[in-house]
């Protein structure tokens, strides 16, 4: 098992509606799915979310399609007509759910990811600085 960013394994898709974020997340590989779900509990979704004001998290399972999706509430500063950010819109925060570290089998990265060869992340953080 090795420690990546989420975005190695899994794609997502992401929307908003008022206040309220819509992320869904679908591993490259069915057989990432049963790992990712042990992993993306509704708590620790809430953790990443929490400094934007997040409430609550929802997760709902989509087994026959090995997708997650998840319901953030109170996480877009009142949304894209109240909030005084540049960007209110919900797309921009799938990005912070696909860096969240997740434990898998290398054989389940996708065939690009630099961790699919046999080195440490180390390895390929200092490969990426040179």
């Amino acid at each position: 098992m090795i420690e990546v960013p989420l975005h190695e394994v899994a794609h997502g898709r992401a929307g908003d509606k008022g206040n309220r974020l819509n992320i869904s997340v679908i591993p490259y590989k069915p057989e990432a799915w049963p790992l990712l779900a042990e992993q993306l509990t509704e708590a620790r979704v809430l953790e990443v979310f929490r400094h934007r004001g997040a409430t609550a998290v929802r997760r709902y399972e989509m087994p026959r399609i090995n997708a997650f999706n998840f319901v953030i509430d109170d996480v877009l500063e009142g949304g894209v007509n109240t909030a005084l950010n540049l960007d209110g819109h919900g797309k921009t925060m799938s990005f912070r759910l696909l860096a969240l570290p997740v434990r898998v089998d290398r054989t389940m990265l996708a065939d690009a990811s630099p961790w699919a060869e046999d080195t440490s992340p180390g390895d390929v953080a200092q490969a990426q600085k040179t």
